[in-house]
């Protein structure tokens, strides 16, 4: 139920940073009202300012590196602008708790799940162990944890994602708050496991009738979970509203920019004349289990079980599946980067049993785009140096100017022009430093790209961008793609083929639209209706 007093009022919250002697503002005089049992959404592409303005209602920025040059936060009536570490520490966990994006930076790794959940309950409620471990049981009951008394004794890297973000919200429920700030809670999960979440916050938001901010640059997941909406850009509000009026008659520019962000253009038509690039038959890697004393072996983990793959030029393979299908495995068994079974053929040569050495002739016509931009580029190098360390290693046999064309050369093809070649990753936003990693493998001319996740850290708008560009240089350099993703609505903008991968195996393959028009199998089914289904969640779009 929605109570028509807010629970929570910002007015006029502005925040700047300091570096040197110079002030840098973040937030510019933002205002916006949180009611009891709502969910309203901050939106808004990644340096909006979303996380900054939910961090200051905790009072949890940096100071005195962080500043409120304006602004008032009240909560239930109180003020917590300027309010005392003592005040606030009873406010924060009791009154207000914070899902974050990470949970495997956020939970600590040298912890129990039942130590991080006792932690709370004892510091807030003075619980002893035995009166902790039945409300910890029953927290991770309510959050939907299977076999809650085996995982007490888990630590976070025993757990899967949803596991450990299901844990961090039980974590933020253990003093059942006025209001759950969720900060991009699903973004690294599977599409499933995503879907899972949100049912799971919207269920307790109706049990506990607690409020929800969610932050979020997803507008699927707004348009599920939000009854009231503010979409940021460059730290302001430019336009707020009812879900449904944002989403059917937005007002500000930047509102429409977002909406028509999403991916888009049909899937390319299956050549099957086209050359044959890469293909594997029953393609095996099977991971031993050791037990007892002499390590012995009892059993094997399935990663890929009995795989076919035929990749064309000019085409894109889509792999999809979730997380622990085996999809990064196959591309790497693909490439030749672990040991597989099976034969696979690249450019009519059988590749499965040549050596390290072998490979290495092969391996600037197969190149890699990997998941995170921010982790597959050396901070400590410049751009030139990352682009050129291909034609290096390759020993292309050119001199430092030569070399120095090419790269800039690569950039220019994948958009990134201008005097930047001495300049350093951390000065490139995420979708600028895929673009960089992009030319990295460009440079060499390949002939086959395993792209694995290249778009799943981006924003949104960022990523319809990389798609468009992966599309333009496959289409101009008739390149082969390998596109290994979860997120549906890339695989279906880019991919002709798709095979839909389940625990190691193939559980359906066929042209995109086949498997995006005509699922087979009740697992494809389900991973679409996660990806695509826009009905909303009482309260969302379809409700309003």
């Amino acid at each position: 139920m929605v109570k028509h007093t807010p629970l929570i009022e910002i007015r006029d919250l502005s925040v700047a940073f300091r570096a040197g002697s110079r002030d840098t503002l973040a937030v510019d005089r933002v205002s916006f009202d949180i009611r009891s049992g709502e969910t309203v959404a901050l939106v808004g592409e990644s340096g909006s300012g979303k996380s900054v303005s939910a961090l200051s209602l905790m009072q949890l920025l940096p100071y005195p590196a962080a500043s409120h040059p304006s602004g008032s936060i009240r909560f239930n009536g109180e003020e917590l602008m300027g309010a005392g570490e003592k005040a606030m520490s009873k406010v924060r966990g009791n009154d207000i708790s914070m899902i974050f994006q990470e949970p495997m930076t956020s939970l600590n790794p040298l912890h129990t799940v039942e130590q991080q959940i006792g932690e709370m309950l004892k510091i807030h409620h003075g619980m002893g162990e035995s009166q902790a471990r039945a409300r910890i049981l029953d927290l991770l009951n309510k959050v939907g944890i299977r076999d809650p008394e085996q995982r007490l004794a888990s630590y976070p890297h025993q757990l899967s994602g949803g596991q450990r973000q299901r844990v961090m919200i039980a974590m933020a429920l253990a003093n059942e708050p006025d209001l759950l700030i969720a900060d991009e809670p699903t973004t690294a999960l599977d599409v499933t496991v995503q879907a899972q979440i949100l049912e799971l916050l919207h269920d307790l938001q109706r049990a506990e009738g607690m409020a929800i901010l969610l932050i979020t640059h997803d507008l699927g997941i707004v348009r599920r979970m939000a009854n009231r909406v503010n979409v940021m850009t460059n730290g302001q509000i430019v336009e707020t509203g009812a879900t449904k009026q944002i989403f059917e008659s937005p007002k500000h520019a930047y509102t429409k920019h977002l909406l028509a962000a999403e991916p888009k253009g049909d899937p390319p038509n299956v050549d099957d004349t086209a050359k044959t690039v890469i293909k594997t038959e029953d393609l095996k890697v099977w991971f031993p289990i050791k037990r007892g004393f002499l390590r012995r072996t009892v059993g094997h983990i399935k990663a890929v079980d009995g795989i076919d793959v035929r990749v064309r030029d000019g085409q894109t393979l889509g792999i999809v599946g979730e997380s622990g299908s085996g999809k990064t495995t196959l591309g790497l068994a693909l490439m030749r980067m672990i040991s597989s079974k099976g034969r696979i053929e690249y450019d009519d040569k059988t590749i499965s049993n040549f050596s390290f050495r072998r490979m290495r002739a092969l391996r600037k016509e197969m190149q890699i785009v990997f998941q995170d931009p921010y982790g597959s580029l050396s901070p400590r190098m410049s751009v030139v140096q990352i682009v050129e360390e291909g034609l290096i290693v390759h020993g292309q046999g050119m001199g430092y100017d030569e070399r120095r064309a090419l790269v800039k050369s690569a950039l220019d093809e994948v958009g990134m022009t201008g005097d930047i070649l001495d300049r350093y990753p951390h000065e490139f936003s995420g979708g600028q430093r895929q673009r960089i990693a992009i030319a990295r493998a460009m440079v060499l001319k390949p002939k086959f790209l395993m792209l694995d996740e290249p778009t799943s850290a981006l924003d949104m708008s960022v990523q319809a961008q990389i798609v468009d560009l992966l599309r333009d240089l496959q289409q101009r350099n008739d390149l082969a793609y390998l596109f290994i993703s979860h997120d549906l609505k890339v695989v279906r903008a880019l991919a002709g083929e798709v095979i839909v991968m389940r625990e190691g195996k193939a559980v359906e393959f066929g042209t995109a639209r086949q498997i995006f028009d005509a699922p087979k199998t009740d697992y494809t089914k389900a991973l679409i209706a996660a990806a695509f289904d826009l009905r909303a969640v009482p309260g969302g779009i379809v409700a309003q």
